[in-house]
């Protein structure tokens, strides 16, 4: 069974460009580079900046993407932050908790969230989705 997540890589054109954003942008922490890569932390995440020149190069429509938890007193400063520097978003938020969708330098689809997976639950109790079923009761922030 699988315990949480490991790491996230991400497939980048710029990696100069990448850096820049996860660690200027976003405030991840700079662990290691070479030539073809970066190491940076978020938090306790590991992410890795790979090099590879099939990397996205274009929006693409679907809604897969990955959220980045943000403390709530930071989500103004960091959606300032976004603003200032022309991050381009890819959706409007219209869930339960604060959120914004943004695309990385390599059109990776991000979302920067605070809410938690029990308080969606409570917000799907009040406005149940279609067909929904909630199969466990859970107090996780």
């Amino acid at each position: 069974m699988i315990s949480g997540i490991n790491h996230i890589t991400f497939a980048v054109k710029d990696l100069t460009k990448s850096i820049t954003f996860y660690q200027k942008i976003l405030g991840c922490n700079l662990i290691a580079t070479w030539r073809d890569g970066a190491h940076l932390l978020a938090g306790d995440l590991w992410i890795c900046l790979s090099v590879d020149n099939h990397a996205m190069n274009a929006e693409s429509k679907h809604y897969s993407h990955i959220a980045f938890s943000v403390i709530p007193d930071h989500f103004n400063q960091l959606k300032s932050c976004l603003l200032e520097n022309n991050i381009p978003t890819w959706k409007e938020n219209i869930s339960e908790g604060e959120s914004l969708y943004i695309l990385d330098p390599d059109f990776h689809k991000l979302e920067i969230h605070y809410s938690s997976l029990s308080n969606r639950l409570t917000a799907m109790r009040d406005k149940p989705y279609q067909s929904q079923l909630i199969f466990k009761d859970i107090d996780v922030e």
